[in-house]
């Protein structure tokens, strides 16, 4: 047994040895149902048997049961299966022992199986026809695989094949959810699968909400899990949690809620509008939005408008754990390259590139200007002038902030790249071509504002929008110069930003994510090493050193942090903003009393209108009325 501390190449296993809790039980379902024998109840459905069944919540029989260890080993296996789309699976393949070779199995007899009914239909087999009215199951169990052990029901170990410290993070992930054999078998039935009753739209369980409605088109709704197992809410958080009331609710069983209902609001200014008369418990805020609920305290704090306080909001912030950035087809013969001229032509361009500016205008001050991939809240991130990028920015000692570099300092860079006053050597203009999908309302503006930028060096950026399938195409063959992209972290830890420049995972070469093509063998070399550390002051020293090379060779300009804004009404409680968490549902109370009375409120309806109308409409009424009691009086005194 090695300690926790040692190094990678003194590991030759490592296992993960993981307890299921007791007494925790699956949703209801008609997956779980069984006959009197103990067989289940709804297996070999044929068309027949469907009338009246539109949902899952028409099956009349539902059963469950309780969680084990079988559910979590299924779903692992059940990632090398190839009718299951599993994107990871290449992946947890260098991990996890044994599974490149199960998958490989799980193949060969799925091909062994559908040319045996190909052999037998003759010319005539179709196969998709074929295999929704006959679904394929593997056996799971036919191969061996090493990389999962069950001890018993509720304990099970997983063996890695090297040190692999964020595989912790991995299995908090969705696709290592358990999965009962029974519900994948279940929804593998044609009669189902003709009435898109399927796994993705219905999954199955053991969590604080069930999937109730789902119409992406209009609603989707969440119903309270009657199984779920008594969860407390915590008594103990970080400092400042019980100040904020954030803990006044400890040891009450979750979830709070009965149903949340999520509805499709094709446009922005309607979804507002309802919010504000609180027919939403929570909004974001949009551009058009902004300065009607929030302004720039002293400071730069952003601060609730005057009107959203006296409604009783609260508006809640958090850098979230991702970058938007700009970057440059290292493969390229004009803007990739790792000479000493290369890498000043994408510094010059990293300094006018102002992200300061562009969240200002772009995003109302919503984000951050970013110094590296890495965003704040991840490890290896630094803060202050030690965090500054130096070939783009300056620390000011005076307001203690970062300032970005004159234009003279990137003209400067330019000539030095061989591009003086953005001229070849030729002494015709540097034309770079920007690709990107960019195709909303705003798309015009924001590519003006690259225009502009580039042309401060005198280089000419050549535009070309595409849609987003084209663009894509394009970033795989390297058919591009210049372009636009973000990521969103799955887990928090610097690999999973440092790997989207690792050399292997090149876009045109290996198909990967590093979609600057970048490939720095100093770079990689310290990448192997960092992903397989444990946080700590040797891992940080690796991480600045890889950061240092990222921005001497500049293969992204930075760009910056999206800061998210949400609102919430006063009703709602126990909300705390955590970008990498999608749990957090089921710590939020509502108060419905004052949340009806609010609505009361504000949604009054509004009589004088009305009433005005009908006294326009009298008045200009009363000349016609006496006129006609006038011409009655006279016919009387006629006859």
């Amino acid at each position: 047994m090695l300690p926790a501390g040692a190094p990678a190449e003194a590991v030759h296993r490592a296992v993960y040895e993981v307890k299921v809790r007791e007494g925790i039980l699956y949703q209801d379902h008609p997956a779980f149902a069984l006959d009197r024998d103990g067989n289940p109840l709804y297996r070999g459905l044929a068309n027949g048997d469907m009338a009246g069944i539109k949902n899952v919540s028409d099956f009349k029989v539902k059963g469950a049961r309780e969680l084990k260890a079988d559910d979590f080993i299924y779903q692992i296996m059940r990632l090398a299966d190839p009718q299951v789309e599993s994107p990871v699976l290449s992946i947890l393949e260098k991990y996890i022992l044994g599974l490149e070779e199960y998958a490989k199995a799980l193949r060969a007899d799925l091909e062994e199986i559908r040319a045996k009914r190909r052999a037998e239909a003759g010319f005539s087999y179709n196969q998709a026809a074929d295999e929704k009215e006959n679904p394929i199951i593997l056996d799971y169990r036919k191969h061996p695989f090493p990389g999962v052990e069950k001890i018993d029901d509720r304990t099970f170990r997983i063996v890695l094949k090297t040190k692999y410290p964020q595989f912790v993070y991995w299995l908090a992930m969705p696709f290592f959810a358990p999965m009962p054999g029974e519900a994948a078998e279940f929804y593998k039935q044609g009669a189902l699968t003709d009435r898109n009753i399927t796994l993705n739209r219905f999954p199955v369980g053991t969590g604080p909400y069930m999937m109730e409605t789902f119409n992406p088109n209009m609603e989707i709704v969440l119903a309270r899990n009657g199984n779920y197992r008594h969860e407390p809410y915590p008594g103990a958080g970080e400092e400042g949690d019980a100040e904020k009331g954030l803990l006044r609710h400890a040891g009450a069983g979750l979830p709070f809620i009965e149903k949340i209902i999520f509805k499709l609001e094709k446009e922005a200014i309607p979804r507002w509008n309802k919010f504000l008369q609180g027919y939403y418990d929570n909004s974001g805020i949009s551009s058009e939005s902004f300065d009607q609920a929030v302004s720039i305290g002293s400071g730069g704090r952003p601060e609730l408008t005057d009107d959203m306080r006296e409604r009783g909001m609260r508006l809640l912030t958090s850098v979230r754990p991702s970058v938007y950035y700009s970057g440059f087809n290292m493969l390229d013969e004009v803007v990739g390259g790792y000479s000493p001229e290369k890498q000043k032509l994408r510094q010059a361009i990293s300094i006018v590139l102002d992200y300061d500016e562009f969240i200002s205008i772009f995003n109302n001050g919503r984000g951050i200007g970013a110094m590296s991939p890495l965003p704040p809240g991840i490890f290896g991130h630094k803060e202050g002038r030690d965090g500054i990028n130096p070939y783009a920015y300056d620390w000011d000692p005076l307001r203690n902030k970062p300032v970005r570099k004159s234009l003279d300092e990137a003209r400067k860079l330019m000539a030095e790249a061989g591009y003086p006053g953005g001229r070849t050597p030729g002494g015709r203009p540097l034309v770079i071509t920007f690709d990107n999908s960019w195709t909303g309302a705003d798309s015009t503006h924001l590519i003006n504002w690259y225009i502009k930028k580039f042309a401060l060096l005198g280089i000419q950026l050549e535009n070309r929008t595409t849609d987003y399938n084209r663009f894509q195409e394009k970033m795989f063959r390297g058919n591009f110069q210049f372009f636009s992209w973000g990521w969103n972290a799955d887990y928090p830890d610097p690999e999973n930003f440092f790997f989207l420049l690792a050399g292997p995972n090149g876009k045109v070469k290996f198909q990967g994510e590093n979609t600057a093509n970048y490939s720095n063998p100093e770079f990689d070399r310290l990448f192997k090493r960092m992903e397989n550390m444990e946080n700590g002051p040797a891992r940080q020293e690796v991480i600045d050193g890889m950061v240092e090379i990222l921005r001497r060779d500049a293969p992204w300009v930075w760009g910056y942090h999206p800061v998210a804004f949400s609102l919430f009404h006063g009703w709602v409680e126990n909300v705390k903003p955590n970008a990498m968490s999608n749990n957090t549902m089921k710590y939020i109370k509502l108060d419905s009393e004052k949340r009806q009375a609010a609505r009361d409120e504000w949604n009054r309806p509004v009589i004088w209108p009305v009433a005005a109308l009908i006294a326009v409409i009298i008045i200009g009424s009363l000349p016609a009325i006496i006129t006609v009691r006038r011409r009655r009086g006279l016919g009387r005194k006629a006859r």
